[in-house]
């Protein structure tokens, strides 16, 4: 993909450091990336230097239409947006192209400046519970362009040895964050009420503050700081902005911050005394760790609320840490896997691939589910065929309304980027087969040739099986599936083969150990014989759990369909995908309906969903 991050970075916040961590991963797996900010920020990725901050309207208007002309001369697929400035321009770049908007937001909206919450785009990815409550609850943000993605840090990196100068004391506190806004009065209140206190109380203690520039702190705080430096001039360290954070953190005693420095004082087992902007947790753990999370270790509120700290309560917790032996922090690791930066950046990717598959086709997309295309009418209590002739007029009809069909693969390509979003048919359909009957290659396949559609065809991976024996007291003849010759005929027309498990069983009322097996052995085998990939599986019944669901999505699948499950698009749920049963019956009026692209809202309502 192409993809352009656009953020403010007037200052070096938590959101800066992530979009350029998420930025370098992209570029590792092959996204070509660039980066739009006020002011160069890494030497390593591609940067245009554009006054995103600036919020003056003719500033605004000159960064919309510089990066209208971007987006066509690069032929960006994606804009991912981190800061409400950055939203607001991209926002009006973006109307009128193939190109979708993402936005990732950091902390609380304030209600008052949105003109509209479309400003955010396609998708919007929340970093925090708190953030997402507060998206959906008091900004109206439509629940289904939400997502919860935490920003992610790199594990497993060894920090840098400090050299032997820069440790100054058995026993350090940390102070890392910004010292600006709301974060720099809780840094004036550490170091006006808290630390004098500590240093006083405990005489090899030092601190070390870090994370801003002391030209940040009010007057006040300048004074507070210049009155500690003089009472203690050789244990108070004022570093200011470093990319050596992770080694001051692994030296010291005891770290307070909040987002990612929390985060990274966990994964270096460092205590971490969690206070933000909007809430103080305290010291992290076992208990707390998941109220932590919540609110991005106590920056985020789902709304905003006067946050005062209580000096003398944070003096006491903490003095009463540095006068215990025992000062090694909880093992909370587990807790935080979700934030490793590898897995986060496949959770954005499929983000980047629904939001653009959204801005490409809004829509609904009728997906239909044929099963069995005889000569004439079957004797079942099934109801699952159609008969040539009758799906002869299905296909006339779809032609006439000018409908055209594409494979799940296809979707997968555009939603990628790899086939050019104006090739998107504005009136899309999706025709998928079960189970593989002899039929289907007898009568339905030179229809679907004659009149130009193409489908998706669901093959048990048990290529032995030359009868459907999971329907009792069916015609044996209607019954009878394709051999290997006429399955390969489908490949070679252009048709998508996907798998239908082994043996068609009920996936949710057997083991996972079967289950596992069912799933994975059916792709392997379909994709030996045949000669090709499989990317997409269907539940046999439509029966699934989370569990089988987890499954098939460990086998390397990309899709699966079902048929009364999913969200009201086919991107909200890629693996509980909605499909409408074809019936022997179909009638114009029918075949209108299951085809419109109002259908799937039709059905929500008409079920009470």
């Amino acid at each position: 993909m192409r993809i352009a991050h656009i953020f403010s970075s007037n200052f070096l916040a938590g959101s800066v450091m992530y979009a350029l961590q998420l930025a370098e991963k992209q570029i590792e797996q092959g996204h070509q990336v660039i980066l739009i900010t006020d002011v160069k920020v890494s030497d390593a990725i591609p940067i245009i230097e554009l006054p995103i901050s600036d919020r003056h309207y003719p500033s605004r208007f000159r960064n919309i239409k510089f990066l209208k002309k971007l987006i066509v001369e690069k032929d960006i697929h994606i804009i991912h947006a981190h800061s409400r400035a950055a939203s607001w321009v991209s926002f009006f770049a973006t109307i009128n192209t193939y190109t979708a908007l993402v936005s990732t937001i950091h902390g609380i909206q304030g209600k008052k400046s949105i003109i509209n919450n479309k400003v955010y785009g396609e998708k919007v990815i929340a970093i925090c519970e708190n953030v997402l409550i507060q998206l959906e609850v008091q900004i109206q943000i439509d629940k289904s362009k939400l997502v919860l993605i935490p920003n992610g840090i790199q594990f497993g990196v060894v920090p840098k040895k400090l050299s032997d100068d820069k440790i100054k004391s058995a026993k350090i506190i940390s102070l890392i964050g910004r010292l600006n806004g709301p974060k720099g009065e809780i840094a004036e209140k550490f170091i006006g009420d808290v630390f004098p206190k500590l240093m006083a109380q405990h005489p090899s203690l030092s601190v070390n503050i870090l994370g801003g520039e002391i030209e940040a702190l009010s007057d006040t705080g300048k004074n507070k700081l210049e009155e500690l430096i003089r009472q203690y001039p050789s244990r108070v360290n004022f570093i200011g902005f470093s990319k050596e954070v992770k080694s001051y953190i692994q030296t010291s005693t005891l770290i307070i911050g909040a987002g990612r420095v929390a985060l990274e004082g966990i994964e270096l087992k460092v205590p971490v005394y969690a206070v933000g902007e909007s809430n103080s947790i305290g010291f992290l753990t076992t208990q707390n760790i998941t109220e932590a999370m919540a609110s991005n270790f106590g920056d985020i509120l789902p709304e905003k609320k006067e946050f005062n700290i209580d000096a003398l309560s944070v003096y006491e917790e903490i003095n009463h840490f540095l006068s215990t032996t025992n000062t090694e922090q909880e093992d909370l690791t587990s807790f935080i896997r979700q934030y490793d930066v590898n897995n986060v950046v496949d959770k954005v990717y499929d983000v980047y691939k629904a939001a653009l598959i959204q801005k490409i086709h809004p829509k609904h997309i009728p997906i239909l589910m044929y099963h069995k295309v005889p000569i004439k009418n079957i004797d079942t209590q099934h109801k699952i065929f159609v008969t040539k002739k009758n799906f002869e007029s299905h296909l006339r009809f779809f032609r006439i309304r000018g409908m055209k069909s594409i494979t799940f693969k296809q979707y997968h390509d555009f939603s990628e980027g790899k086939i050019a979003a104006k090739l998107f048919p504005s009136k899309p359909i999706i025709l998928t087969f079960d189970d593989g009957y002899e039929d289907n290659y007898t009568n339905m396949l030179p229809l679907t040739e004659k009149y130009g559609f193409k489908g998706v065809l669901f093959l048990l991976g048990n290529f032995k099986l030359t009868h459907n024996n999971w329907d009792k007291n069916e015609d044996p003849a209607a019954n009878k599936l394709m051999s290997t010759e006429q399955k390969a005929a489908f490949v070679k027309s252009g048709w998508e083969i996907g798998a239908h498990t082994l043996t068609h069983p009920h996936l949710a009322t057997i083991n996972a150990t079967q289950a596992k097996n069912e799933i994975s052995e059916s792709k392997m085998y379909i994709e030996q014989t045949l000669s090709i990939s499989v990317s997409t599986f269907a539940y046999p019944y439509g029966d699934y759990n989370e569990e089988v669901k987890n499954i098939t999505v460990n086998a390397g699948y990309k899709f699966a369909v079902a048929t009364d499950s999913g969200g009201m698009l086919l991107h909200d749920d890629r693996f509980a995908i909605f499909r409408v049963n074809m019936f022997p019956d179909e009638n114009i009026y029918s075949l209108y309906k299951k085809t419109s692209s109002w259908y799937r809202a039709y059905y929500f309502k008409k079920r009470g969903k």
